[in-house]
């Protein structure tokens, strides 16, 4: 009669708690299993005639989109594709980013030869299908990749059940024992992690239904429901519906839910391509992922790893030389994947974007189509410079700690403890404002600000703003007048004064720069003040041109922080790399400003256009006066004392303009005919970048490097394969001078370089009719030396408040106009010593990049 009673009573309670829980289970399932997050999708890829590219590229590319081969089964909704010899014809589908428009790409020698459309008019380009990045992170802020029981990889069943539950296909919910086990343990104080939940089943049941409490209570509703889940599911849907909800750990403020997230976290890969030891390692993490989280515990995780492995052996799943080979393989995780796959600093400003722009705040929950700028191939080049430049700039860090420790040391001083900077890299299409790649900082698990959105002084990649205004003058046939009372029209050739020069403004204040180790070159013609990258000479330039009309022109293009100051001709000023980037569009883009930007379009699932977003551009400058700044901003790279040229010696050899800039922090800002890319350099505390780096802060030496190893990478590209030499406007002519007497190049002068005129204001004497020969006796005797004239330095001077100029406005070219004292001077040289005025040494000191100034 007891045991009735207590079969009856248990009866009682056991069907309360069933109908209890059935209640939750199916409140839970009248919503959807997973919040449909906004997806996002990347730029489409752009084929030109005459890329470096072959069929079997943009094959694989249709095939990443999720377009079938004609003639197989299913056929895809997203688009179909045929190959032939030497040809691909791409026939978008209903699903697809584009309008169902074909062509048919022809490929000779490895290049585009051509590209037809379906009429077989000929195009000019012709866009594929849009890639997946990601998936917005849901209120919780986790990231999942959702995928299909059959996209699984061949281990990763048997992995999971190996460790976690052995018998899931055989059994029903429950291993009693494992029960009783788990649930002692979990309430046990001082234990490390959870229990497995004993079955797959139940660990289900803890995640999608109940609070992670380490309760008795908690542990007999997780019977209940996954007693429940067992007779509304099949095993395979079970599976899948964990295999997609099975929290991963962390990578910085995201949570990683599920097996398809984490391969793109942890390798890099899709989850469909994880090997042996891959599977093995995640299917090991699901105990505790935080306690064998493999970036933090490498070793932890892989003897865990290496249990999983054992554990398969047990079950038959693999043989023992299988496991063998898996334990003698490395991690392989990758700590840079997510920052590259996922493009997480990019991918946070989408997400403000769409705040901002969709008047709707559940739009994430919708499962949006975001189609956006972001090239996946360069975002990984660019995450692959900033991780190869960070590692450099760090074993210089310490380095320099090093040295300061023992400073510090010898004067009984404790040394403030080490800094290491951090960086920042934005990659944009000039022509487009399309941001093509973003990176924010040095790892976005360590620091989720993003550097490329932070203000900061600009340092010397300002410069080329006061040049440019400069070169507006000339196109209104306004002389500008130096303080030595010398005028005549703008060119590269005009005589600036590189001297220690107090320039007095706004009713008496002062300000007094200095160039970079108080070297000093004198007469200099303009453009080596700017491959130089010379303080002085500058600001006198802009104080010529009227810091108004430099102020104004600095705004115009972006940099909205400028006061028309003697600080702002060498970048006092504050600037975000991503605004840098938007104003040098400027020189790159003919004088036509574009605001960069990320987000094209946003569309339903089904494919339906909600919003489509077009550029903004703004005219800012006379294409003439554009190119002609250009051409300075070729020297910097391409003339041997140029603050750029260390990117030549890494074996970047395309076309392209640039400037240096140090002054607080590191810069490099640069461009090819089709790519521009912004390199930011500092430190999070605002301190000096010059006392965590010593030298190795100035822009060449810090920012450079990455900078130049994203554009040789990028450059190898096939869509950026195809850069050209920039191309004059009409009204510009570019002329060979010789690098000695800045005169034209003929045949006896074959050390030459080229400079960019506005018609009419080029030189018209070659160099064999320049001044006659200068060089001493000895030298004529022997042929050493060269024939350079070295006038004196002008004395060191204070200015007077200047009268700025009128506002000018661009006119038709001028014709030249020789005025008094308006020929370039010969190349300044250091003074020498006695053997070497006799020997005519050549001066191959580079002089480092300059930007130390004063306030």
């Amino acid at each position: 009669m007891v045991c009735v009673s207590i079969l009856l009573a248990g009866g009682i309670v056991f069907s309360f708690y069933w109908t209890k829980y059935g209640e939750v289970v199916n409140n839970r399932l009248q919503e959807p299993l997973f919040v449909h997050t906004a997806q996002i999708f990347a730029a489409p890829p752009e084929v030109r005639p005459g890329q470096k590219l072959t069929a079997q590229w943009v094959v694989t590319e249709l095939q990443q989109a999720g377009y079938t081969q004609e003639g197989h089964t299913p056929v895809s909704t997203m688009g179909t594709y045929a190959t032939g010899p030497g040809t691909v014809t791409v026939s978008p589908g209903p699903d697809s980013y584009h309008a169902q428009d074909p062509a048919t790409i022809t490929f000779a020698n490895g290049f585009v030869s051509q590209i037809a459309g379906g009429n077989g008019e000929q195009l000019a380009a012709y866009e594929l299908e849009p890639l997946l990045i990601t998936g917005l992170s849901d209120q919780s802020r986790a990231k999942r990749r959702l995928v299909t029981y059959d996209e699984l990889p061949q281990y990763m069943v048997p992995a999971v059940t190996a460790i976690e539950d052995r018998r899931f296909f055989d059994e029903g919910a429950l291993d009693y024992r494992g029960v009783l086990r788990s649930a002692f343990n979990d309430i046990r104080p001082g234990h490390h992690y959870l229990e497995g939940a004993s079955t797959i089943d139940m660990l289900l049941a803890k995640i999608f239904f109940l609070k992670p409490d380490r309760t008795w209570h908690r542990k007999f509703a997780q019977v209940i429901i996954a007693m429940q889940l067992e007779h509304r599911f099949s095993k395979k849907q079970i599976f899948q519906m964990f295999a997609n909800d099975v929290p991963m750990g962390e990578v910085g403020s995201y949570g990683i839910d599920g097996f398809g997230e984490a391969a793109q976290a942890y390798f890099g890969k899709d989850v469909g391509q994880l090997n042996l030891p891959e599977c093995a390692l995640l299917a090991g993490m699901i105990q505790s992922p935080s306690w064998l989280n493999p970036f933090r515990h490498p070793l932890r995780a892989t003897r865990r790893r290496d249990l999983v492995l054992d554990a398969m052996v047990d079950t038959g799943a693999i043989t023992q030389e299988q496991a063998a080979q898996a334990k003698s393989a490395p991690l392989d995780v990758v700590p840079g994947a997510f920052d590259s796959g996922e493009a997480p600093w990019f991918t946070e400003l989408v997400r403000d974007q769409l705040q901002q722009r969709l008047d709707d705040p559940d739009y994430n929950e919708q499962g949006l189509r975001i189609y956006t700028s972001l090239d996946p191939q360069l975002q990984q080049v660019a995450q692959n410079a900033v991780t190869l430049g960070v590692a450099h700039i760090d074993q210089e860090a310490r380095a320099h700690y090093a040295h300061l420790v023992k400073i510090y040391a010898r004067r009984g001083i404790k040394p403030p403890p080490l800094v290491y900077p951090q960086v920042a890299l934005v990659a944009l299409n000039p022509h487009t404002g399309q941001v093509l790649a973003l990176v924010g900082g040095r790892n976005y698990a360590r620091s989720q600000l993003d550097h490329a959105i932070a203000h900061r002084p600009t340092g010397s990649i300002f410069k080329p703003f006061v040049y440019a205004a400069a070169f507006n003058t000339s196109l209104a046939g306004t002389p500008l007048t130096n303080p030595s009372g010398v005028s005549g029209i703008f060119t590269p050739l005009t005589v600036l004064h590189d001297e220690p020069t107090t320039f007095t403004f706004d009713n008496g204040q002062t300000y007094s720069p200095h160039n970079f180790d108080n070297e000093y070159f004198g007469d200099i013609p303009a453009v080596e003040a700017l491959y130089r990258s010379l303080n002085n000479a500058t600001v006198e330039l802009a104080e010529m041109v009227g810091y108004d009309n430099v102020a104004n022109l600095a705004k115009a293009s972006g940099i909205t922080s400028v006061e028309p100051t003697p600080a702002m001709a060498i970048g006092s000023y504050d600037a975000t790399p991503l605004q840098m980037a938007g104003a040098y569009t400027v020189f790159a883009n003919g004088g036509v400003k574009l605001d960069p930007w990320m987000l094209a379009s946003v569309r339903s699932p089904k494919g339906d256009v909600i919003a489509d977003y077009a550029p903004k551009t703004t005219t800012i400058l006379d294409p003439r006066a554009a190119f002609l700044t250009v051409g300075l901003m070729e020297q910097v790279m391409n003339n041997r004392h140029g603050t750029g040229a260390n990117v030549r010696s890494m074996g970047f050899v395309a076309p392209a303009a640039g400037k240096t800039g140090t002054s607080h922090d590191a810069w490099f800002a640069g461009f090819t005919s089709n790519l521009l890319c912004v390199v930011w350099v500092g430190n999070d505390d605002y301190s000096e970048l010059s006392a965590t780096l010593g030298a190795e802060a100035e822009g060449d030496r810090a920012a450079g490097p990455i900078w130049g190893e994203f554009m040789k990478d990028a450059v190898q590209l096939p869509q950026y394969s195809d850069t050209k030499p920039f191309v004059p406007p009409p009204g510009v002519i570019q002329v060979q001078l010789d690098d000695t007497t800045n005169l034209l190049a003929d045949a006896s002068c074959t050390d030459d370089w080229t400079a960019t005129f506005l018609d009419g204001t080029q030189p018209t004497d070659t160099c064999d009719h320049s001044m006659g020969d200068q060089r001493n006796i000895f030298q004529k005797i022997f042929g050493f030396g060269g024939r350079p004239v070295n006038p004196p330095p002008p004395p060191t001077v204070t200015r007077p408040t200047p009268v700025a100029p009128k506002q000018v406005v661009p006119a038709e070219p001028v014709q030249a106009q020789k005025q008094n004292g308006q020929q370039a001077p010969e190349k300044k040289k250091k003074k020498h010593g006695f053997w070497s005025r006799l020997f005519g040494h050549k001066d191959n000191n580079k002089p480092q990049d300059d930007d130390q100034n004063q306030q």
